[in-house]
């Protein structure tokens, strides 16, 4: 089922689905902004199934088998699995591992959540960081390399022009998915125009590669090639690359949006260039070399390489907007520590740019190229990660199936099963890349894996400590009300992490300063795991007595907090709250690593630095800067 922008989600949420004119727009969007990745695998993906040092012969039951290979893997993994499965575990209209991981660990009191459920979700999340950067660069070396079939004295700049157009590409996400969408989209659609008519084109000369729709042909490709054939699994993965992407993109755009532009452009464009490029080599086994490019007239050489580096372009934007994403989710679950968020539309919540994310990914496709330098050398690294994230995938699907769908053990099993055993085929050819080159894309995983347990499990262990030496707000109040102190006009807000007992900044201000506002706030803002709180369970009022309140804030992981905003005409004792008036404390805490927390030091050290490197609070909850005062201390953990 479909959900935000437009549907009724599994989650029960009922939204107008979008039609007309904005169906079609965020179906164009689509097209530049979800499909960009596994749309410009024809590049490269059935050129390394042959050359990719396999030493697969080029025989027309080969070309056959990998064709069949590739249709039934586009048919079962996307279209199935992800377009029809995997898109209808949206959690509130949001997409992506995390957004799954939320949805599946749904039954609180079993353990299962924390010891699989839990890990398989952030190692997924974890493992797309390493594709977000290899992505970029294998599409856009692949595109770049076209000028070799025109001429070898491009060769030497193929690595230079692609790192100037990878710049360009990063430098302008700041305009945001919904203003590159609307580039990007047109210029997906011409390229899936014209893909689809080189496709064609050739299949009409050689009308009989329609034959590897059977799938007998891809059977007696493992039966004839042996061992060889599992290995060319690495190869053929290639063609559904950006299949998590997709997903993870769902909540730019939703599903339906996803659905259309897939089946009705996307995959008859790329099943008619795949077997175009097969109807290519059996007519040409020389055109081995590049059959993309070869498939083209020889005037019209020039235009389809920069026809193919814009694409290549726009590729890389399906997993950078999907490392947004994931980010985002991650720092409002409690993975990740505060950064910078920017909103880059105003209609689609889901449309974000996060410039530190943005640096770091441009820092890491630029040293792959460098390091790799051709498309070929980035194949045999490429599918690690994103094999492991889909077969991770698919098992939190079970749990969704089964916990939120409500279905039977066997309903939930027999095609998970299925899917699961693709994954498996997939990931076992795609390991035998780690010493190629896959072990980029793992050992990022575990650097962000480590970081998000790290910060999690020490933001738990500080906030246990702080609240075993917090005041219970019980007896501050009866302090208070024996020993009362001078009270001031106005209204103090104080931040409160815990939720309970009394926040360390009262306890010191009330201290030092000796006075008390008239109205004293204690605010905690609670992220849920759902993309979305509605209004009215949006804030809960408690009060303490004495002039005293308790505020919590809750809002779902795709929505940023906003406290002013969520003040502004709050009733407390029938007095009306003006976020203007108020001034916010903020406790500001320095720590100190020693190893006191509960973690190695090592991982001590590495929480402070996440810490020291967070944005503000005031930043993050948007306060008014003029309006904060901060108390700070120092926290040996």
């Amino acid at each position: 089922m479909e959900a935000a922008p437009g549907g009724t989600s599994e989650t029960g949420i009922s939204r107008p689905a979008p039609r007309g004119r904005y169906l079609a727009l965020l179906s164009l969007g689509a097209l530049g902004v979800v499909y960009g990745d596994i749309g410009t695998s024809p590049l490269y993906a059935l050129r390394e199934c042959f050359l990719g040092g396999h030493g697969l012969r080029l025989t027309p039951a080969n070309v056959l088998g990998i064709l069949s290979l590739i249709f039934w893997s586009l048919l079962v993994v996307i279209s199935v699995k992800y377009l029809l499965f995997v898109l209808r575990a949206d959690n509130r209209g949001e997409g992506g591992i995390l957004a799954l991981m939320a949805l599946a660990r749904s039954d609180r009191r079993s353990r299962v959540n924390r010891w699989l459920i839990v890990p398989l979700g952030l190692f997924g999340a974890a493992l797309l960081y390493g594709d977000g950067m290899i992505t970029p660069a294998i599409t856009v070396l692949g595109a770049l390399e076209g000028l070799h079939v025109a001429t070898p004295m491009f060769d030497e700049l193929v690595v230079p022009f692609a790192i100037v157009i990878l710049i360009a590409l990063f430098l302008i996400q700041r305009l945001g998915t919904a203003g590159i969408g609307a580039v990007f989209g047109p210029v997906m659609l011409v390229w899936f125009a014209v893909i689809a008519l080189l496709g064609a084109a050739e299949i009409v000369r050689h009308p009989g590669v329609v034959a590897a729709v059977n799938p007998v042909h891809a059977v007696r490709f493992f039966v004839d090639n042996g061992s060889l054939g599992f290995v060319i699994l690495g190869s053929v993965f290639l063609v559904v690359t950006g299949g998590e992407a997709l997903y993870a993109d769902m909540g730019h755009f939703g599903a339906r949006p996803i659905r259309l532009a897939w089946f009705g452009l996307v995959l008859p464009s790329l099943l008619l260039n795949y077997f175009g490029q097969g109807a290519l080599l059996l007519r040409d086994p020389a055109a081995a070399e590049n059959p993309f490019f070869h498939m083209g007239p020889s005037w019209a050489l020039y235009p389809l390489v920069v026809l193919s580096t814009v694409a290549a372009s726009v590729a890389s934007q399906a997993v950078i907007s999907g490392a947004f994403s994931l980010t985002r989710q991650a720092v409002l679950l409690g993975y990740a520590p505060r950064t910078e968020i920017r909103h880059t539309s105003a209609k689609e919540i889901g449309q974000i740019y996060i410039p530190s994310v943005n640096r770091w990914l441009m820092i890491g496709t630029i040293l792959l190229v460098l390091g790799f330098e051709t498309a070929g050398n980035l194949a045999a690294a490429y599918g690690v990660a994103v094999t492991a994230t889909m077969g991770i995938t698919t098992l939190l699907l079970f749990f969704v199936a089964r916990r939120i769908w409500g279905w039977s053990p066997l309903t939930a099993a027999l095609p998970l099963v299925v899917f699961l055993i693709v994954d498996l085929a997939f990931f076992g050819a795609s390991i035998l890349k780690i010493a190629h080159g896959g072990w980029f894309s793992l050992a990022v995983a575990v650097l962000v894996f480590t970081m998000m347990t790290t910060w999690k499990r020490g933001r738990d262990l500080l906030s246990a400590r702080l609240e075993a030496d917090t005041l219970p707000v019980d007896l501050f109040m009866q302090g208070v009300a024996r020993r009362p102190r001078f009270r001031v006009p106005g209204t103090a807000v104080y931040m409160d992490r815990l939720q309970t007992g009394t926040p360390r900044a009262v306890l010191h201000n009330y201290k030092h300063n000796k006075v008390l506002h008239e109205r004293v706030v204690f605010v905690s803002v609670l992220t849920q795991e759902i993309p979305k709180v509605s209004s009215r369970k949006r804030l809960t009022v408690e009060s303490l007595g004495e002039g005293f309140f308790r505020l919590t804030l809750r809002y779902g992981f795709r929505e940023d907090p906003d406290v002013p905003q969520a003040l502004a005409g709050v009733q407390l004792d029938g007095q009306e709250l003006n976020p203007m008036d108020v001034t916010f404390f903020l406790g500001r805490e320095t720590l100190i690593p020693s190893g006191a927390l509960g973690m190695p030091v090592w991982r001590d050290r590495l929480f402070v630095w996440m810490a020291r490197n967070a944005t503000t609070a005031t930043s993050f909850f948007r306060l008014p800067p003029n309006r904060v005062i901060e108390l700070g201390a120092q926290i040996e953990i």
